[in-house]
């Protein structure tokens, strides 16, 4: 009898996941992380014209939102799987290989919160609206960061035998060391495992999430940041199930991977946000730099300052037929004098 297990179609990794020209090694994570950044830009700038803000915000923003992001993004994978980098037998240094993959989204978004928020300080915008117009963007970056660690064979689940299991290869790099975890090395053709693919489950579940915030953001008009905030919990609750089916190591607690953790509370927190958060959505014109704001006066005068209704004059405040009757301190003068210093005065007059 022939063995069905030939015809399955498993999903091949890429052989490497590094090229060298000459010295400058291009590095396929790198490259993908570069890619979502760029689309995020491109996209969140025309979602947050559309809302009403000015052309290049993002940019200007994402200067400072991207380096923090980088940077936090590094300090919690780190954290929570410090024993790679400071446990027995580890190079501390490697910590700060960043090209070498391990990037936490958790403390990405948070520190990338940071700098949005010194970014959007500093042109005068509300960081809620600006991270509802950049939330479908971000998450399609993370969509396409997640191709990178296809290219580095990692971050992936348990053995399967379903059509759709990834390859993992056997790889040698120029040392001669052969592994499958050897980001570096070159595939041999040997396959090591087939497994589930679970960065491409979170490709996609991520995709599915950019769509419902579209969705959701065009027909109910979301603002005040509850469409981040139904990012964060749409991702969180997908990166749940999803963790829970790696088995690469990681920190543990009580048996439970710490990003299950993790996702358990920002999911809560995300939720809690978008239902007790302000509804509705800004004004165009609040999300243009207060510089571009147009003013009451010159002066700076504030619309509350400009003149109310019930400040203008009242019925009551005209003069009454009663008041018109009464004669004047000056009449009552001309009427004292006598009649001959009147006809005086007349004369001069003339």
């Amino acid at each position: 009898m022939t063995d069905t297990t030939t015809f399955l179609a498993y999903l091949p990794s890429p052989p490497q996941g590094v090229w060298y020209l000459g010295p400058i090694a291009l590095r396929a994570y790198a490259l993908c992380i570069i890619v979502g950044i760029v689309v995020a830009i491109v996209w969140g700038d025309r979602r947050w014209v559309a809302r009403g803000g000015e052309k290049g915000t993002v940019l200007d923003i994402a200067v400072w939102a991207v380096p923090f992001g980088l940077i936090g993004g590094r300090l919690y994978h780190v954290a929570t799987d410090w024993q790679k980098y400071f446990g027995d037998g580890a190079d501390p240094i490697d910590a700060l290989k960043i090209w070498e993959g391990g990037l936490g989204i958790w403390g990405a978004v948070a520190f990338g919160a940071v700098g949005a928020w010194i970014g959007c300080r500093r042109r005068g915008i509300p960081l809620p609206a600006f991270g509802d117009a950049l939330a479908p963007a971000i998450l399609l970056a993370q969509a396409i960061g997640r191709l990178g660690n296809w290219f580095n064979q990692e971050l992936y689940g348990r053995e399967t035998t379903l059509p759709w299991g990834l390859e993992i290869y056997e790889r040698r790099n120029d040392a001669g060391q052969v592994s499958p975890g050897l980001i570096d090395g070159v595939s041999t053709g040997q396959v090591a495992s087939i497994v589930h693919p679970t960065f491409l489950y979170e490709l996609l579940w991520n995709v599915l999430i950019v769509v419902l915030l579209v969705v959701v953001d065009r027909r109910f008009r979301i603002g005040h940041g509850r469409l981040f905030a139904l990012y964060v919990a749409g991702y969180s609750l997908g990166r749940f199930w999803i963790e829970l089916m790696r088995t690469d190591a990681a920190t543990q607690i009580a048996g439970i991977r710490i990003n299950s953790f993790t996702s358990a509370i920002v999911f809560a927190l995300g939720v809690a946000y978008f239902v007790f958060a302000r509804k509705g959505r800004e004004a165009p014109e609040e999300l243009r730099p207060a510089r571009a704001r147009p003013a009451a006066a010159e002066d700076g005068a504030k619309p509350e300052d400009a003149a109310k209704p019930e400040d203008a004059a009242k019925p009551e405040d005209a003069a009454k037929p009663e008041d018109a009757a009464k004669p004047t301190a000056a009449d009552e003068k001309a009427a004292a004098q006598p009649v001959d210093e009147v006809g005086k005065a007349k004369n001069r007059d003339h």
